[in-house]
């Protein structure tokens, strides 16, 4: 296998400063506990503090560092062709709540960060939709007489302003991009600003009702009589989300560029595979941030491919340098494109709410879901509740687990760095090989339903095929659904 380019970190993240927020100790109380420290935890954070509420947010690692924080971080109301699709198929009525929601949701973002100072690298950007192929050109035509018709700002022109042919494009002016981590860190400031609490490295492992719902970790328990459970899959829901939604991951790389003039807009392909690009810049220069197309998430065997010919295209189209950062991250798709959020049963589970399946689109979508969960919980009313509805239909054929794509002989088969599933019997055991040559071994059994794992080779993680929860190496919990790690066997 190739070597891969770059530091296997995510470029917002590896920028963003330091947290330290303490981990939970001991019992506490408030009326809403939120967990999961993203963007829609915690907007719906400040959200309620800013309505004289009272909150704690538990993270189970650090704030900013996981889905959000890997994020492209495109704050913009085109979800590529969105538009066209939700009218046919919703409605004209629900395709203007998404265009609305998405709307408020971006400009939420853009006022706290005026108005709490948050030093995010916002800058205002163009946003495109392109293509190469010229026979797609009525499906951008189609998609902005769509979006104008629900009071967007959308026109078509004849190429995007890339260093290589594009065939026309959506433009949707006055857009934005950011560093998500740090907007979330500047955002968990202000959440404790405002008198709410942050513990990190807090995992809820428990979630229940007693008198009132409490949420449990390793150090103490949250009591409160609102949980919101903001972990991009639900680790624990009254009505399943799991298959409601599919779990989807993407290959990212940043590359160093010398003049981002060449890149000046927010950029995403119409047609597959798709591609993703957008600038940034840390302390040494700017660089170019670009997405490889999504693949099922514990599905894919070899992951590491997916980097190398992302490398590949990337080099062959664009002039770029060096290559700085190398990550993957996850999200989950719903068979509507519309994300669900809200009470899944409020009359035998009152006061619970969550929020999942945000389709690539968390950044605007997450807030306004975060801006109508407090909302809901402040008891003012908000126009978005039908449009997120987590118990609205869906296809029960959407959702499609897998096995795992890791299966060797022996152990013999695992070369230093790598892993694989090892059978014995009905058991399955997850080994991996350090760069030393020791070898490790735990249950290959996903801890959520009990899938078997598969092996990611790129970022050297165990990726569930079924319902995407995600863990380290040494089997310890990176996300859920999942809440406890792999346990330990012995081979």
């Amino acid at each position: 296998m190739r070597a891969l380019s770059g530091k296997p970190d995510c470029c917002w993240t590896a920028n963003a400063g330091p947290t330290a927020y303490p981990p939970l100790e001991g019992s506490i109380h408030a009326e809403t506990v939120v967990v999961g420290a993203g963007i829609v935890g915690l907007t719906t954070a400040l959200r309620l503090l800013e309505a004289g509420r009272s909150v704690i947010v538990l993270e189970g690692l650090a704030v900013g560092r996981q889905v959000t924080g890997r994020s492209t971080a495109k704050i913009t109301t085109q979800h590529r062709l969105i538009y066209r699709h939700l009218m046919d198929s919703l409605g004209q009525d629900r395709a203007h709540d998404y265009a609305t929601a998405n709307i408020t949701g971006a400009e939420q973002i853009r006022r706290w960060i005026d108005e709490r100072g948050i030093a995010c690298a916002f800058e205002q950007k163009p946003a495109y939709a392109y293509t190469q192929d010229p026979a797609i050109r009525a499906e951008i035509e189609a998609e902005a007489e769509a979006a104008r018709m629900l009071g967007l700002s959308a026109e078509v022109v004849e190429r995007a302003p890339l260093p290589f042919e594009t065939a026309g494009a959506l433009l949707f002016p006055d857009q934005a991009q950011f560093n998500p981590a740090q907007y979330l860190i500047g955002l968990a400031e202000a959440v404790r600003a405002a008198g709410g609490h942050i513990f990190e490295n807090s995992r809820a492992r428990l979630i229940d009702e007693a008198s009132r719902w409490r949420a449990v970790t390793d150090g103490g328990t949250v009591h409160a009589e609102n949980v919101v459970v903001a972990t991009n899959m639900t680790v624990k829901s009254p009505v399943g989300m799991a298959h409601r939604t599919q779990p989807r991951s993407h290959v990212a790389m940043a590359f160093r560029i010398e003049d981002p003039s060449l890149f000046d807009g927010m950029f995403i392909s119409i047609e597959e595979p798709s591609r993703s690009l957008r600038t940034g810049r840390d302390a040494d220069g700017h660089f170019l941030v670009v997405l490889g197309p999504h693949f099922t998430t514990g599905q894919d065997g070899d992951v590491a491919a997916r980097f190398v010919e992302l490398e590949d295209w990337t080099r062959a189209n664009v002039p770029v340098g060096e290559a700085l950062w190398r990550w993957c991250n996850e999200d989950y798709d719903t068979a509507d494109r519309v994300p669900y959020a809200g009470e899944p049963d409020p009359e035998k589970a009152p006061g619970f709410y969550i929020a999942t399946g945000f389709n690539a689109w968390g950044i605007s979508n997450g807030t306004a879901v975060g801006m109508m969960i407090g909302d809901r919980i402040a008891g003012r009313e908000n126009p978005w509740t039908a449009l997120y509805d987590p118990t609205r239909p869906y296809p029960e054929d959407f959702h499609k687990s897998g096995d795992s794509q890791s299966y060797v002989d022996s152990p013999d088969d695992i070369a230093p760095g790598d892993g694989g599933v090892i059978a014995r019997g009905e058991e399955k055991i997850a080994a991996w090989r350090d760069e030393g040559g020791s070898l490790h071994t735990m249950s290959a059994h996903c801890t959520h339903k009990g899938c078997t794992l598969t092996w990611n080779n790129a970022d050297r993680t165990w990726d569930c095929p079924c319902h995407g929860s995600i863990f380290a190496a040494d089997g310890s919990v990176i996300h859920g659904p999942a809440r406890v790690g792999l346990p330990k066997l012995d081979l």
